[in-house]
């Protein structure tokens, strides 16, 4: 009797830890929970991420193939309780930073996830290096958890080919430039590179923009790429610096002549300017002296203005130093 009695009570003490200590869990702030019995998630009835605004991006046919169902999910806190058939899948939904260059399946490609290898629409090998942020998307955990079987591997792999295909087909956008500065840079617009770190932002922006159906697919979300370096084979670096060197040359002096020439037309203009005042000037003060003699005459009459224009001459035969008068023969 006392056998069975200690067999009862280590059999109750058993089924209280397994079924009732270890049954609690909590979540964190920074993790979400999905639970699953006997394997299958708890979801939510007739709901799938076509449901969600995160399937916008999806193409057509896309939708049929990244069609999940929506998940209960269980939010931080807690204590929770779960039955022993019951498991408790917690992930992280912090925002994480990697190298562009990773490859979660092979620590020795891209140069050991150090640099990434691409090439330009001119066949130019170049290495680009940066960083990636995302994080997990709660509003799709089936994807990451169930539907992926190494989700950051699929993510990397679809980033790196957007960003190759980018590089490959890349070009700059047309210039407002125009005439002799125009010329001058047709001499490097040829080389993609140039046309790559000059527009670094509009890459960043056109990956950022590209990688936003993740989310829908893998459950993962870009939230930006920093594309930080872009470098060109060493073998042709040299050559790269000198053309980049003239070119700069080349497009300060035509800066210097263009700045020369637009303060000669700003002077040449102001001289006019000055000029035709002047002349206005004068046109006004005839204009108010024909309109004092008609004054004059319409006043005093003839002789009025003749009385005038022998002071006149008189006032200038002061200022004379010699007169010369024509003699008739």
């Amino acid at each position: 009797m006392q056998l069975l009695s200690g067999v009862g009570l280590g059999c109750a003490a058993w089924l209280f830890y397994r079924f009732v200590l270890t049954g609690f869990y909590t979540v964190n702030q920074n993790e979400r929970a999905v639970k699953t019995v006997f394997g299958r998630a708890e979801r939510l009835e007739d709901k799938s991420t076509l449901d969600d605004p995160i399937a916008e991006q999806l193409e057509t046919d896309e939708q049929k193939r990244y069609c999940y169902p929506q998940l209960k999910v269980i939010q931080p806190g807690g204590p929770y309780f779960k039955w022993p058939w019951e498991k408790v899948h917690k992930v992280s939904v912090a925002t994480k930073t990697i190298n562009m260059a990773y490859d979660p399946e092979d620590s020795t490609a891209n140069q050991r996830n150090t640099i990434l290898d691409a090439v330009t629409k001119d066949q130019l090998n170049i290495g680009l290096t940066g960083q990636i942020r995302y994080r997990i998307s709660d509003r799709n955990l089936y994807a990451y958890i169930f539907g992926v079987k190494n989700p950051i591997a699929h993510v990397m792999g679809y980033f790196v080919s957007v960003l190759r295909e980018r590089i490959a087909n890349f070009e700059a956008p047309k210039s407002s430039e125009s005439g002799s500065l125009e010329t001058a840079n047709a001499a490097v617009q040829g080389i993609s590179i140039n046309d790559l770190r000059k527009n670094l932002r509009d890459l960043n922006d056109h990956m950022d923009k590209e990688c936003q159906v993740s989310a829908a697919r893998y459950g993962v979300i870009l939230e930006a790429s920093l594309i930080t370096g872009i470098d060109p084979p060493s073998e042709v670096e040299s050559a790269l610096a000198a053309i980049n060197t003239a070119h700069n040359q080349v497009s300060s002096d035509i800066s210097l002549a263009q700045a020369s020439a637009d303060q000669k037309i700003v002077q040449s203009k102001r001289a006019v300017e000055i000029e035709t005042l002047n002349a206005e000037a004068e046109v006004e003060k005839l204009e108010r002296l024909a309109k004092q003699l008609s004054e004059l005459k319409s006043e005093g009459g003839k002789e009025a203005l003749d009385i005038y224009v022998r002071n006149v001459r008189l006032s200038l035969l002061d200022q004379t130093d010699r007169i010369i008068q024509e003699v008739e023969l």
